[in-house]
């Protein structure tokens, strides 16, 4: 498997991760009465598509080459 192929599931499980924790943040903010914390600069969730549609992009022009 090519380094692409293989990043790809490790971005997808550390992108839910945080995500994730950022939700639960919220969730348990609310539960608890307190104000909801403030919106993450950089939303998890739009990273990681981002990284992803990258990660696939490249995989797919690595294996469409010609060897040299």
């Amino acid at each position: 498997m090519c380094v692409f192929c293989a990043a790809i599931p490790s971005a997808l499980a550390v992108g839910a991760a945080v995500h994730g924790k950022q939700r639960e943040a919220v969730r348990r903010a609310e539960s608890e009465g307190r104000p909801a914390p403030k919106p993450p600069r950089v939303p998890a969730a739009k990273v990681t598509a981002v990284l992803v549609v990258t990660l696939v992009v490249a995989s797919a022009l690595y294996h469409t080459q010609a060897p040299a």
